[in-house]
């Protein structure tokens, strides 16, 4: 779970969003529901518990605005409406669970508070914890996008089938078979830590080599060591293996040689969703801090 508080800056050909606070807490909802279908009482306190705090954090900043999205774990929860109607009651905060489309909209609402090349076409691949979406962007707009029952918690639980691969892999060689050679952009926080351990420049591409090498670096720390020497939070350490593989065997399958990292995510996608649904295109002069 992430409380993401951000504030929009108008540029004039698009808005930044400044992050002001950024939250975690290691839930891992999907973890109850890969396994056995539902989220466990002892889970869904502790996302009570977490959102109650999130909500007081809320009113400290003086919020105007503020959204809460689950999506894969809470999306396949046989319990989901009643876990949602009992947070809600007792927290205060309002949780919808969107689809895979949406939660690849928001993804794709990125792109335009990024200094990209907007009249090039891109690959995004967001890797969740219990799925991946890709889109594909031709000069800013999106053609495409699909959402796979692929994530970081599904592989570490062994849910993640063959025929969910299959999927990606006739997703990605349409796409080939379309375009040709594919340029990519990767968010979630465990490539961004990728991106970090590899010692990249902003704005420089990483390429499949680099994450394969430090893929097989992480991997000979211990779980223990990852923590301590390498200084991942321990609800990184165990899930940054998976993720790299999921992107290189996603790369690969698109014939993707490099990845622009630009370090956002589901979050800054809905702050901007916000933002342009409260402002649209008009420019607002106040410095309004909003939340996802």
């Amino acid at each position: 779970m992430r409380l993401l508080v951000g504030e929009v800056i108008e540029r004039d050909d698009h808005p930044v969003i400044k992050k002001q606070t950024l939250v975690r807490v290691p839930i891992r909802l999907g973890e109850d529901v890969f396994d056995f279908g539902s989220i466990s009482n002892a889970k869904r306190d502790h996302l009570i518990k977490s959102l109650k705090a999130f909500r007081l954090l809320t009113e400290v900043y003086g919020l105007s605005y503020m959204r809460c999205c689950a999506t894969s774990a809470m999306r396949e929860a046989t319990n989901c409406e009643e876990v949602c109607a009992r947070v809600e009651m007792e927290s205060g905060v309002h949780i919808e669970i969107i689809n895979g489309k949406t939660e690849a909209d928001l993804i794709y609402n990125t792109f335009w508070t990024q200094d990209l090349l907007k009249d090039r076409n891109y690959l995004y691949i967001d890797v969740g914890g219990g799925s991946t979406e890709l889109t594909w962007l031709e000069k800013g707009k999106r053609i495409k996008s699909a959402s796979f029952k692929v994530g970081t918690v599904r592989t570490l639980k062994g849910k993640v089938t063959p025929e969910s691969w299959a999927e990606v892999e006739a997703f990605l060689s349409e796409l080939r078979e379309e375009h040709g050679v594919l340029m990519a952009i990767g968010t979630g926080g465990n490539i961004n830590r990728i991106f970090k351990e590899n010692g990249n420049a902003f704005g420089e591409p990483l390429s499949l080599a680099d994450i394969k090498n430090q893929r097989d670096r992480i991997a000979t720390y211990s779980f223990e060591d990852r923590v301590k020497l390498l200084r991942l939070r321990p609800d990184r350490a165990d899930v940054v293996i998976p993720a790299a593989d999921i992107f290189l065997r996603i790369m690969r399958y698109a014939n993707i040689d490099e990845i622009f990292v630009p370090k956002v995510g589901l979050a800054d996608g809905i702050i901007y969703d916000l933002y342009m649904k409260q402002y649209g295109k008009v420019k607002y002069p106040s410095k309004e801090p909003m939340v996802a």
